[in-house]
């Protein structure tokens, strides 16, 4: 019984063996296991799910690209195999032999000009200036250049800002076009989510393949984004450099030299070009997804798929050297190319070099020209040489592409709508009139197409018919039209035909971050800077010029009065369109921060007088000038480009009564001998209703908030 007992149970007469609840525990410790090592393998990414799958895809049986239930159910026999459909249509390789022959023969920059004069209309005709709103964007910090790098200098001849003999310079224009992208490592999505992944028509996820990222400027001084960019120590009589050395395969440019941001400046760009599905935009149809891999290029898909983790996890480096071995080994894959185009483009950004940039626009041209290059890689490649062309200033390169493109998808709208602001942006405002006529005249309710046509309208002055245009573009919310800029005009185009509609939109801009108030509407703007109207001697902290300045009223009047001989052709008129009637001219000392020494000629002992003061003479968003207003002048309301500087009136000449000016909602009139200083990116208008002429001394000043740096690197307006 005791032998029964020690092999059969316990002392307390149970069977022996596993509880219950011994059972549930280790079921429990077996269960979190199984969880913990499934957590493991993904957090410690032990699985390169994207190889697997890549090698999977030599399985795919029914030639949609990946394998999956249906494949298995052919090689099962569950299925007929379908017949294959051709990625590439056989015509297709030679639609575009013209990027071909680009390739191979690199014809010099004298053939591309002559091709430019043959299809661009006169660059010389109208471009229209009103008023200034000169915008730049700012890469979001400095980087050290490589050594292999080139400093360049200089910009697309035509569109190069260079200042008269005599000083005449247009210190704000509203109607010309200008471009300039933040040097940001964020490119578009269609750009670095969707290459290489996997075709899926039933994908629900909505894909943007047209990149509508666009900042324009309104300027006479053309300002490009480079990355070659070195900080500039304004010196006296320093004039520009220029190299001949920067040479795109498609245009010979010289590119202008311009300084990487402080680390500390918080500089405000116009908010451009929203996407559609931002609150308050009408939605956008889901667009399918572009097809970048031809019928070869699927075979290799895995080894494409390597390449491009590499870049995607910001091996850029690695990723190049990956792709260049692709294209040696298979040099007709144009995912392998367009691949290699987009690690030089990241690798350009990494390194801010504008040689690198420059190999990326030309390996993009030849992803595009293999001869059976899928039609959206042709597409996505040429729209990113375009962009990246307009990024050095390389606008008729940018033409020219762009003009491929219309003539490769004629029936794409968004493409005639870049090629539009091509035009704009070389200054040729007839041929982009025509191009979005074109465009409107297939979607009439183009809001994109409707602003730029106001924009051009409002441009050769007609004021009245502009208005529909902006104000329905801008209603439309399409991509590209909620923009400052377009406000600005809508509300400037309102307040001249006299609809007191003006202050709702300049309301509305400033309720979507356009301008900082109704009054303060200048749109290129660094945050955080004190913001008032009028300002003391005192508030500003320029005690001694104003001191001086005053002091010197007299010599620099009589300087001001010798000049105004009109043998001399000192001063010239007000050619911005700022004014509604009367008589202005103005003769400018220094514009930009550079002197002009030929004007300096004719008041040499003013142009002493403000040397011992960089305040005024360094600004480079600024101008010293002589004004002078004849009566029966009216100056519509209108605001400068930039919180960053504040701007002095000496009266020199000022007639007892009928002279004044408004700032914001306060008015106020000169008095010889004195200066007033008022902010000019608030709103301000100027009458001049005296019996006679009114002179006075404008002198522009840094804010005062602005750090030395941020004073040494802005660029210029």
């Amino acid at each position: 019984m005791a032998e029964e007992t020690k092999q059969g149970g316990l002392k307390n007469g149970r069977k022996g063996g596993l509880s219950g609840s011994s059972f549930f525990t280790w079921f429990m410790v077996i269960a979190l296991l199984g969880v913990w090592t499934s957590v493991a393998v993904v957090w410690f990414d032990l699985v390169d799910y994207e190889e697997v799958l890549g090698k999977l895809g030599i399985y795919d049986a029914d030639g949609d690209g990946d394998f999956d239930v249906d494949d298995a159910k052919v090689l099962l026999g569950l299925k007929e195999k379908p017949a294959p459909k051709p990625t590439v249509p056989p015509e297709e390789a030679d639609m575009y032999p013209w990027l071909e022959d680009q390739v191979l023969e690199s014809p010099g920059p004298q053939n591309v000009e002559d091709e430019v004069h043959e299809q661009v209309q006169s660059l010389d005709e109208t471009v229209y200036s009103e008023h200034g709103e000169n915008l730049h964007q700012e890469p979001e910090g400095p980087a050290e250049l490589q050594p292999e790098d080139h400093v360049l200098v200089g910009s697309d001849a035509d569109d190069r800002y260079e200042p008269k003999g005599t000083g005449a310079v247009h210190e704000e224009t509203e109607d010309s076009y200008h471009i300039e992208e933040t040097a940001s490592p964020v490119y578009s999505q269609d750009m670095e989510d969707m290459i290489y992944e996997q075709e899926n028509p039933d994908s629900s996820e909505p894909v943007v393949v047209d990149d509508a990222e666009r900042t324009y400027q309104e300027t006479d001084d053309v300002t490009y984004r480079d990355y070659d960019e070195q900080v500039y120590e304004p010196l006296q009589n320093e004039g520009t450099e220029s190299s001949d050395h920067a040479v795109d395969n498609s245009n010979t440019i010289l590119e202008e030299l311009h300084m990487p941001p402080a680390e500390e400046q918080q500089e405000v760009p116009p908010e451009t070009n929203k996407k559609a599905d931002e609150p308050g935009k009408k939605g956008k149809a889901k667009k399918k997804k572009p097809k970048l891999l031809n019928k070869f290029d699927k075979t290799i898909k895995a080894e494409l798929d390597a390449a491009e983790k590499l870049r995607k996890r910001g091996k850029i480096e690695e990723a190049v050297n990956a792709f260049e071995e692709l294209v040696r080994k298979y040099p007709q894959s144009p995912g392998a190319r367009y691949g290699k185009a987009q690690c030089e483009d990241d690798l350009a950004e990494k390194r801010r070099s504008n040689e690198i940039l420059r190999r990326a626009i030309e390996t993009y041209q030849e992803a595009a020209s293999l001869p059976d290059a899928p039609t959206d890689l042709v597409k996505l490649s040429l729209k990113r040489r375009s962009d990246r062309q307009q990024f050095l200033g390389h606008m008729r390169g940018s033409l020219l592409t762009l003009q491929k493109l219309v003539q490769l998808f004629p029936d794409d709208t968004s493409l005639k709508n870049d090629l539009g602001v091509g035009y704009l942006l070389i200054g040729d405002n007839d041929s982009a009139k025509k191009v979005y006529e074109e465009v409107l005249s297939v979607t009439p309710n183009d809001g994109f197409a409707k602003v730029h046509y106001g924009f051009i309208l409002k441009a050769q002055n007609k004021i009245a018919e502009s208005i529909p245009y902006l104000k329905e573009g801008i209603e439309s919310g399409d991509p590209g039209t909620d923009d400052g800029r377009f406000y600005f005009h809508l509300g400037d185009a309102m307040q001249r035909v006299g609809n007191k509609e003006a202050y709702r939109w300049y309301e509305l801009g400033h309720q979507r971050g356009h301008f900082a108030s109704v009054w303060q509407r200048s749109l290129y703007n660094v945050q955080g800077l004190k913001a008032q109207p009028w300002w003391t001697p005192k508030e500003t902290g320029y005690t001694e010029l104003v001191k001086s300045l005053e002091r010197n009223w007299k010599l620099i009047r009589d300087e001001g009065l010798a000049a105004m001989d009109k043998t001399q052709g000192l001063f010239l008129p007000e050619d911005e369109n700022l004014r509604e009637k009367g008589d202005w001219s103005q003769f400018t000392l220094w514009q930009q921060g550079r002197k002009n020494e030929n004007a300096c000629k004719g008041a040499p002992k003013t142009c002493s007088l403000l040397d011992k003061f960089p305040e005024t003479t360094g600004c480079r968003r600024g101008q010293i000038k002589y004004s002078i207003m004849h009566p029966g002048t009216h100056v519509w309301p209108h605001t400068g480009p930039t919180n960053c500087r504040l701007r002095m009136h000496l009266g020199l000449v000022i007639p007892k009564e009928g002279c004044k000016i408004r700032c914001a909602n306060e008015t106020r009139m000169w008095e010889e001998g004195k200066v007033l200083i008022f902010d000019d990116s608030f709103e301000h208008e100027v009458w001049q209703d005296a019996a006679s002429f009114r002179l006075i001394f404008i002198v522009d000043v840094w804010h005062p908030e602005l750090t030395p740096h941020q004073r040494r690197s802005l660029p210029a307006i």
